[in-house]
């Protein structure tokens, strides 16, 4: 199987990390003892990030954020190796250093010698003999624009986020970056397409708003499936059913049928953790299974959660359903 997962930030490195079992080490001859094996495993990730470590680097050396990027690698890497633990390292004192990653400044280096980001990349990618291929959806310089339902204009990730009221549009600025070839090419080849887990407005839509990438997702034949957030996120999606994720996808690629199935936990969340969520503003998606299958989307429910402290997917649950997925078409 060849497999395209779309995404950005801990969402789409938590399904790499159930997809990594599945996929053959680098220089293998053959595949590993599970079936169905992941031949070839492609990860696009969003560029848009504006915070923390990513978005200092982003304004001192003019290169595209390197977090979302850096989660991948280490998803994708030996989780034992040394270099893994060394990427995922976090400075927490240190003039100028406090809150770095070293991966995100390995990147920041690579980037800067090779004037290159995706070559950074993919350095990166043979450095830690990571279990696939990562790309950036573009590597222009894109930022992010939302308009709201009461016509306000905001700019950049970290304000979007926040925002209390509900986003109506999302924009790319400038709105003409496209995509990299090689994503494309993985598009048309996949067996397999997953956009999710994640942000809705700032890890998920960023990437079907790079020209190209839409367009492709609806060409394919393959089975697509859109993965929604356990719970909703109060900057973003407060009060948002799975409908309303997936009416949000369609709007933003101008009515595309992008996606087969929509993939929803109806796993029941601690009365403990629901109450701390709630305390965030957040609460977990409704599941208004008719409403999915008005927007013409078939709905795909399993128990999901994963077992730690945290409204998080089971990494190796959710592989399992995807390759089942696949299997019956």
């Amino acid at each position: 199987m060849r497999v395209v997962a779309i995404g950005g930030g801990t969402g789409l490195s938590t399904l790499l990390r159930g997809l990594k079992p599945h996929v053959a080490p680098p220089g293998s001859l053959g595949v590993p003892p599970r079936s169905p094996a992941v031949t070839r495993l492609t990860a696009i990730v969003t560029v848009t990030d504006e915070g923390g470590s990513s978005g200092r680097l982003r304004r001192e050396f003019g290169m595209l954020p390197p977090g979302d990027i850096r989660n991948c690698l280490v998803a994708l890497a030996e989780d034992e190796q040394l270099l893994t633990r060394l990427f995922a390292y976090r400075f927490s004192g240190g003039r100028g250093l406090a809150g770095h990653s070293f991966g995100n400044l390995f990147l920041a280096a690579l980037t800067h010698l090779t004037r290159d980001f995706s070559k950074a990349v993919r350095t990166s990618s043979e450095v830690l003999a990571i279990r696939g291929e990562i790309y950036p959806s573009t590597l222009s310089d894109v930022r992010l624009k939302a308009r709201l339902v009461d016509g306000r204009i905001l700019h950049g990730e970290s304000r979007i986020n926040q925002t209390p009221k509900r986003i109506r549009r999302l924009y790319l600025v400038p709105s003409g970056a496209r995509a990299l070839p090689e994503a494309l090419a993985a598009i048309d080849e996949a067996d397999l397409i997953t956009l999710g887990p994640g942000s809705l407005y700032t890890s998920l839509l960023p990437n079907l708003l790079v020209h190209g990438i839409a367009a492709h997702i609806a060409r394919a034949s393959c089975p697509k499936l859109f993965i929604v957030n356990l719970m909703t996120q109060p900057g973003e999606t407060r009060d948002f059913t799975a409908a309303d994720h997936l009416r949000a996808l369609q709007e933003h690629a101008q009515g595309l049928n992008l996606f087969d199935y929509i993939v929803l936990s109806n796993q029941r969340l601690s009365p403990a953790l629901i109450k701390r969520y709630a305390a965030e503003g957040a609460a977990p998606v409704v599941n208004d299974l008719d409403g999915v299958r008005e927007l013409g989307v078939t709905p795909i429910t399993a128990p999901l959660l994963g077992a730690d402290h945290v409204a998080r997917h089971d990494p190796a649950r959710l592989a399992r359903l995807l390759f089942r997925i696949a299997r019956s078409r």
